[in-house]
This record gives C-alpha cells, sequence and structure tokens, in this order.
C-alpha cells in the first residue's frame, strides 16, 4: 500500500487534472454552441439549392456538356481529408485518417501503387499524420480554422474544381466527420466531383415536381448554379467537421472529467485506508512500548 504522502501528492495531481479538463469541457461547449448554430442555419440553404439543382438536372441531362460532371477514367485521384488543429478530442481525428487512409489503399489500390493518389490536408493533425507517414500532400489549409468563413473556403474549393477542370485530376472525396449532435459524429466520404447530375435529380430528398420559373433559361442558371453549389458543399462539410471537433472534445473533456472524479474518490478510499493503517500501527507500537515498561 502506498504511504499517504503517494497518495496525498496523487489526489492533488487529479484534482489539478480535473479542474483542467472542467474548464476545457466549457470552454468547447461555448465554441460548439457558436459552430452548430452555423451549420444549422446553413443547411436549409444549402438544401434548397440542391433541390433547386436537382429539379433543374431532371430536365436537362447535360452531364457530358457540364465542366464539373465529366465521367472520366479515375487515374489521378485526390483527397482531401478534413481534421483538427488541436486534439484532446477522443477519436474524431484517428477516425477520419484512418477511413482516409483505407480509401485510398483500398478504394484506389491500383491508383496508390502508381502513387496517383495525393491529398488536400485541412487541419493539423491530419496534415502531420500524411506527411509523416509519407503521403503526398499537395496543400496544407490549416489556418483556415483561425478565420473560418465562406470565402475563404471558397479559395480553396475553387483550386479543387480547377484541379478537376483542368484534368490534374479525374476524382475528389472528401473525408471528414458530419455533425449529428454534441455526442454523435457520422464519418462520411463523399464524393465532390465529378457531380452526378441523375443522382441529384433522384435524391428522396429532392424535389424535382415543383414547377419553377426559370430566367433567363434552365442551361444558364445550372451553369451558374453548379459551381455555387459545390463552394456551398464544401463549406458545409468544413462546418460540419469544425461543430463535430468540438462536440468530440465537449464529450472527451466530460468523460475525462467523470473518471477524474471516480479516481478522487477511490483515492480518498485509498487515502482513509492508509490513515487508519498507520493509526493503528502507531497504537501497536505504544502498547508494546508501555507492555515493555511494565515488564
Amino acid at each position: 500500500m502506498a504511504n499517504l504522502k503517494e497518495i496525498r501528492v496523487r489526489r492533488e495531481s487529479v484534482a489539478s487534472t480535473r479542474q483542467i479538463t472542467s474548464a476545457m469541457k466549457m470552454v468547447a461547449a461555448a465554441k460548439l454552441k457558436k459552430a452548430q448554430n452555423a451549420i444549422v442555419q446553413l443547411r436549409p440553404y444549402a438544401e434548397k439549392m440542391q433541390e433547386i439543382l436537382g429539379s433543374l438536372s431532371g430536365s436537362i441531362r447535360t452531364d457530358k456538356g457540364n465542366l464539373y460532371a465529366q465521367d472520366r477514367e479515375e487515374e489521378n485521384v485526390l483527397l482531401v481529408l478534413i481534421t483538427s488543429n488541436r486534439g484532446l478530442c477522443g477519436a474524431f481525428n484517428s477516425n477520419a485518417i484512418k477511413a482516409a487512409i483505407q480509401g485510398a489503399l483500398e478504394t484506389y489500390s491500383y491508383q496508390m501503387m502508381a502513387g496517383q493518389v495525393h491529398f488536400i490536408a485541412i487541419g493539423k493533425k491530419g496534415n502531420d499524420f500524411l506527411r509523416r507517414n509519407g503521403y503526398n500532400v499537395i496543400y496544407n489549409a490549416s489556418d483556415i480554422f483561425d478565420d473560418l468563413t465562406f470565402e475563404r473556403s471558397t479559395l480553396i474549393a475553387e483550386m479543387v474544381m480547377k484541379y478537376y477542370v483542368k484534368g490534374e485530376y479525374d476524382h475528389v472525396d472528401i473525408i471528414y466527420n458530419q455533425f449529428r449532435n454534441a455526442a454523435t459524429q457520422i464519418l462520411t466520404t463523399e464524393q465532390f466531383l465529378p457531380i452526378r447530375m441523375g443522382e441529384l435529380a433522384d435524391d428522396k430528398k429532392v424535389t424535382v415536381n415543383v414547377d419553377y420559373i426559370f430566367e433567363p433559361s434552365k442551361d444558364y442558371i445550372l451553369e451558374e448554379m453548379i459551381p455555387r453549389s459545390l463552394k456551398m458543399q464544401f463549406y458545409k462539410t468544413i462546418l460540419d467537421s469544425y461543430a463535430s471537433e468540438h462536440g468530440a472534445r465537449m464529450t472527451a473533456m466530460h468523460k475525462a472529467t467523470d473518471n477524474a472524479t471516480e479516481l478522487l474518490k477511490d483515492l480518498a478510499l485509498e487515502y482513509n485506508k492508509a490513515r487508519q493503517a498507520a493509526i493503528t500501527n502507531e497504537i501497536i507500537e505504544i502498547v508494546g512500548g508501555a507492555e515493555a515498561l511494565n515488564g
């Protein structure tokens, strides 16, 4: 059994840790509220845009004519991995990284062997892992979380879209954690490019029977809306991941605080037992000494 001093030092250490995790939990909760409001407010707009786009694509089959719907042989693949800049958020980062690597090795195994799978890392944790393990990262956008805005995400989206249009990449996937609630994040691999016009029209969430009046024409609006929709989709994935990060961190810090509380209870019990044993030993020594003097 550990002595009283060791237990006391450990109790102080655990109490200090609990104070830190409790503070981090409150900070994460405050940031989560702001991030959650942002993604919740954006989703109706993004869904309505997808609805209109689905209605247009359902009546106009321009898969071959649209720059972002070119169905090419998948020789060069670009994977956009979204993680966080900081840790202490449970399995949030490791799950996204694992999904990206698994997708690269299994889904695009041929391209991986040929060295034709490249990455864009949004988030320091993903970037550090990919570079440390020798994966080809063509761009690191970790600083976007310092000031997350639609304008800044649009710059990255436009870069990816230009890569596709120029034929530098034939397929683009985004790997991220989709926000459901504070305790639940859904690991998602989403095809960004090429877009599937038929799938937009067939999506159950999209109502294609709405009789819209289009000005100046359906073709013109479709050409204008697809780039806007792609930029909005890209921004939404980053917002989803950002909200998921704070939800995961809040949950992780809540569990850490609870574990520290339970450990403190166990240490208090152990301390009391050790103290009782020390007192008992002292009484035995006193009694033994008294008996020796009387003898």
